[in-house]
C-alpha cells in the first residue's frame, strides 16, 4: 500500500477545482493576448522556425483535426468534463490523480469555453489556436494549438502512464489488492474445514498467491531494480594491485 494517507474527498475536489480554474484562466488569457496582438494567419517567429505564433480560429479538435464536426467535439468535451468532476467527487483520493485530473479538466474547460461562447455561435464556436511548431506534423499539416491543448495532451499521457503502472484513483496499486485478495482467500480456506479439503478452493487460493507474487516481482523489477555491482575476487584485486 502507499505510505501516504489517502486524500480526503474535500481536499481532492478542492485541488482539482483550483488547478482547473488556473489552467482555464491561463488558457483564456493567452488567447486574448493572441487575438489582440496577432494578425490572423500571419507568422511571428519566436524560436526561429521551431516555434512561431500563428493565429487561427479552429472549428475542429486539438491540432485542427476534424474541422467539419464542431458540435461533436463540443459534446465530447462536455462529457469528459462531467466525467472528471464525477470521478473527482466519488473516487479520487490520491494527490497524483488529483493533480493530473485537475490540469486535464482545466484544458478541457479552456477549449469548451471557446466552443460555447465564441463565434460563429453557441456550441459551434471556433477554438483560438496560436502556437505553431512546423516540425510537429499531424496528418498533412503542421500542428497549431493552444495552452489548453498542451495540458490535454500531456495529462492524457499521464493518465495512460498511471493506468499502465496500476495506480488506482485512491493511490493504491493493483498488486496491493492482489495480495489482499490472496490473503483473504487463504484465511477463508483455513477457517472453513470444508473448503480446506476442497481441491477447487485450494487451487483458486494457489492461483491468487501466484498472481500476487508475480505482480510483486514485476513491480520490483520495474520500479526497484538497480544495476548489480560485480564482486571483485580477492586474488584478482591483489594481482591488479
Amino acid at each position: 500500500m502507499s505510505g501516504r494517507a489517502p486524500l480526503r474527498a474535500a481536499a481532492a475536489g478542492t485541488t482539482i477545482a483550483v488547478l482547473a480554474v488556473l489552467v482555464l484562466a491561463a488558457d483564456q488569457f493567452s488567447k486574448q493576448l493572441a487575438i489582440g496582438g496577432l494578425t490572423e494567419r500571419e507568422s511571428v517567429p519566436v524560436l526561429g522556425d521551431a516555434l512561431q505564433w500563428y493565429l487561427v480560429y479552429n472549428p475542429g479538435a486539438a491540432f485542427s483535426l476534424g474541422e467539419d464536426v464542431t458540435w461533436v467535439f463540443t459534446i465530447a468535451m462536455a462529457i469528459v468534463a462531467v466525467a472528471i468532476v464525477w470521478i473527482a467527487i466519488t473516487r479520487v483520493r490520491s494527490w497524483t490523480w488529483a493533480i493530473v485530473l485537475g490540469l486535464l479538466l482545466g484544458g478541457v474547460l479552456g477549449n469548451l469555453t471557446d466552443r460555447l461562447f465564441r463565434e460563429p455561435g453557441f456550441a459551434v464556436g471556433h477554438v483560438v489556436d496560436f502556437i505553431l511548431t512546423p516540425w510537429m506534423w499531424f496528418w498533412t499539416t503542421p500542428a497549431i494549438y493552444n495552452v489548453a491543448d498542451v495540458f490535454i495532451v500531456t495529462m492524457m499521457i499521464s493518465v495512460a502512464l498511471l493506468t499502465l503502472r496500476g495506480i488506482r484513483f485512491d493511490g493504491t496499486r493493483e498488486r496491493d489488492h492482489a495480495r489482499a485478495a490472496a490473503a483473504e482467500e487463504r484465511a477463508a480456506v483455513a477457517d472453513d474445514p470444508a473448503r480446506a479439503d476442497d481441491p477447487v478452493a485450494l487451487a483458486a487460493s494457489d492461483v491468487r498467491d501466484d498472481e500476487s507474487r508475480a505482480a510483486a516481482a514485476e513491480a520490483v523489477t520495474r520500479d526497484d531494480a538497480a544495476p548489480a555491482v560485480p564482486e571483485i575476487d580477492g586474488g584478482d584485486a591483489e594481482r591488479r594491485g
